[in-house]
Order: structure tokens, then sequence, then C-alpha cells
């Protein structure tokens, strides 16, 4: 176990989720649904209880935790930002960049315990794999949010 590299990959993963407590705050923001905003909230507190954890981690390591986001998440934003403007708050459309947020997440998320395990102790990695399923369970429930959006759309035309 490389300690450095350890902190590396679990500072990754904070920015990750970082990512994910800042693009729920915005699509928050730009829907009116109270539905859609309840569950923003609710998926924001996922990655609030996984940073809470890594950043713990990083500091019993006598690292240092990062406090920003990836710049690919900051693209994400601002494309969710111009793409909810341009559409009008479309249900749909917020959902499906969610989605691909989501998508994103769990997708560094395996990338990160696939490619670097052994940088991890038996317990951190139980804890990054219990992370990796309440992320899985988050994106099922907005894949089924969004399909059952695309039912809706497609009933109205």
């Amino acid at each position: 176990m490389n300690n450095e590299k350890t902190l590396e990959v679990l500072n990754t993963l904070i920015e990750i989720n970082n990512d994910r407590i800042e693009g729920y705050e915005t699509a928050s923001k730009e829907t009116k649904e109270t539905e859609l905003q309840t569950l923003f909230y609710k998926l924001g507190q996922t990655s609030h209880k996984n940073k809470a954890e890594l950043v713990q981690e990083v500091s019993k390591l006598g690292g240092t935790p990062v406090e920003g986001t990836r710049i690919t998440g900051k693209f994400f934003r601002v494309w969710m930002d111009v793409k909810a403007a341009l559409t009008g708050n479309d249900r749909k459309l917020i959902l499906d960049s969610c989605e691909y947020g989501e998508n994103v997440a769990i997708d560094i998320y395996k990338d990160q315990l696939k490619n670097n395990i052994e940088e991890f102790s038996a317990l951190q990695q139980i804890m990054l794999q219990a992370q990796l399923l309440f992320l899985k369970a988050d994106h099922e429930v907005v894949k089924s949010m969004c399909d059952a959006a695309a039912v809706a759309s497609d009933a109205k035309k």
C-alpha cells in the first residue's frame, strides 16, 4: 500500500462527491417541481455521507482532503444549466443530465477500485464498495424517474 497513492485516489473520490453535491444543488435550482427538489436533496445527501467518510480516511492517513470539484464536473454543471435554460426546465432533460452525472460517478468509482484496489486496506475497500452500492441505488432511482418521464412525454405526443 502506497500512502501517497491512496490519498490521491481518496481525494479523487472526494472530488466526485463534491461534483454530485454541486450538481444536485444546481438541478434543484433548475426545477420548480417539489418532487424533484426533494429527490435531488436526498441524492446529494448520499454524497455528503460519502464525502464525510472519505475526508475522515484522508485525515487518518495524514493527508489534506481536497475541497474543490473536478473540471469535468464543472463542465457538467454548466452544461446542465444551459440545457435547462434552453428547454424551459424540462423534467426529462434535467433527469437525463442527472443520469449522465450518475453514470460518470459510478464509472470513476469502479475505475478507481479496479485499478487501485491494492492501495486500500480491507476496511477501506469495504467502505468504498458500500459507497459504490449507494451510488448505484441512486442511479436506479434517477433512471426509473427518467424512464417514467420519457413515457409521460411520449404519451403527450
